[in-house]
């Protein structure tokens, strides 16, 4: 309502020109205010009801696991042009399993190449270091280095530690995400990709210095994974592959799964995302990028993460239970939410004191995956795909939406936004719309009494 409609309002009712320029301006600011007051009530709603998916469709409205694993193989035909394999986890055990694929057939035991889900078992291996005291998670990190030394900052790099490095909190600034190397070119030792990343992601600044206050913030880093791998060789002597085989891989029971040169008769094509067949790019950054597994044995892996059968310990002896708790206790947040742990993603808390985690992975040009697992009871999932560059994470963020009710964080920046901001905006304007009404109809009734 603009101020002169006051003034004429004012004069009618037979208000003085001063009076009624008092009335205008109390209007404006009673008309601004009510407002930015309903306003500011619509995203506090909007922002709870994306959080608990009010619009949200379940992708089993049955709660059944098999209805869920026909919803998400509708995605995979609606959209895909490359393979998948899921497995379906209930009290620790697969109850759904699902293969798909243009190219040879997949199956449990096809590998796949897991992008930064790779992480996740690289965490582990060094939880292992400080489980034996081979190194103390909250010293710098470079009392472990023998190769290669941060560059200088304008921060203390000494308060670069190995637990803010596996929750990427330590103040690297570099972003990376890592392209891979096509076959016939050189790739750079570990040493070379820490000095000089030559394959970093476009988006990425690609050089791993310390460019924020160590602990300050979460920031998302490959080039602290590079740091982790080679804090793993330097302090066992030995090759990052052979030691992740020897500490975490072959005692799990995951005996398909390797970081480097996997058996090319299992590996899963790989797919664009057009659905022509795409390049199979290789790491230095294995530690970050680089696990190849299957089905069959990240199965394995999730059903470590808890108590198994005949009293096996969570952790299966390789963790203890204690550092699994703290793996997926918070220690990094964003928007004031917890976003991680120590090498795990941190998706929706379960309700019953934790949080459903995990890692998901993207590689170029349109590798995806996730593994997923609510502590509390023992249900998870896996999703590998080539040929979608996010497909995996949907339906990922589907099953913990389904699990728990909540709609974590990076399905609703990466996946709801579009109609969570329409809802806003379509709200706003109607608040708008109907303080406009009734101021209307509020000088309607005042020409009326005039």
């Amino acid at each position: 309502m603009r101020a002169f409609e006051f003034h004429v309002i004012a004069r009618r009712v037979g208000l003085s020109n001063w009076e009624g320029r008092v009335c205008g301006e109390r209007g404006m600011r009673r008309f601004i205010l009510t407002c930015v007051v309903l306003t500011v009530l619509w995203t506090v709603l909007v922002g709870i009801g994306a959080r608990n998916g009010w619009l949200r469709p379940d992708a089993s409205r049955s709660g059944d696991a098999a209805d869920f694993i026909t919803s998400a193989s509708a995605k995979f035909a609606q959209g895909s042009k490359g393979n998948i394999a899921i497995v379906l986890i209930e009290q620790g055990e697969p109850v759904q399993r699902y293969f798909a694929s243009h190219g040879k057939p997949v199956d449990e035991h096809t590998l796949f190449q897991a992008a930064s889900m790779s992480k996740w078992l690289t965490a582990w291996g060094v939880m292992a270091l400080a489980e034996e005291g081979r190194i103390d998670l909250d010293a710098p990190v470079s009392r472990y280095l023998t190769r290669w030394r941060l560059p200088p900052s304008a921060y203390d790099n000494e308060a670069v530690t190995v637990r803010r490095l596996l929750a990427h909190t330590s103040g690297l600034t570099d972003g990376l995400g890592f392209l891979g190397f096509a076959p016939g070119e050189d790739v750079p030792s570990l040493v070379q990709e820490l000095t000089q990343t030559t394959d970093a992601m476009p988006s990425a600044d690609g050089v791993v210095r310390v460019g924020a206050e160590p602990g300050s913030e979460w920031r998302y880093s490959g080039g602290g994974y590079l740091i982790l791998q080679l804090l793993i060789e330097d302090v066992t002597q030995d090759d990052f592959n052979t030691y992740m085989k020897a500490a975490v891989l072959e005692p799990l029971g995951m005996l398909s799964s390797t970081f480097v040169d996997p058996d090319a008769a299992q590996l899963a094509d790989i797919f664009a995302a057009d659905g022509t067949e795409a390049t199979h790019y290789t790491f230095a950054a294995t530690g970050a990028a680089s696990l190849y597994t299957s089905a069959a044995d990240l199965t394995v892996f999730l059903q470590a993460q808890v108590p198994g059968p005949q009293d096996a310990p969570a952790g299966r002896g390789v963790l203890t239970a204690d550092t699994l708790q703290e793996m997926s206790t918070p220690h990094a947040h964003l928007f004031n939410q917890p976003v991680w742990g120590l090498g795990v993603s941190l998706y929706v808390p379960n309700g019953k004191g934790g949080y459903v985690f995990g890692h998901d992975g993207q590689n170029f040009p349109a590798i995806n995956t996730t593994a997923r697992i609510d502590p509390a009871t023992g249900n998870g999932i896996i999703v590998l795909t080539t040929g979608s560059s996010t497909l995996a994470r949907e339906i990922g963020g589907d099953w913990t939406f389904w699990q728990t009710g909540k709609v974590g964080l990076d399905t609703l920046i990466l996946f709801d936004a579009p109609y969570i901001l329409m809802v806003f905006a379509l709200g706003v304007i109607a608040i708008v719309f109907l303080i406009v009404v009734a101021s209307l109809l509020k000088r309607r009734r005042m020409r009326r009494a005039g």
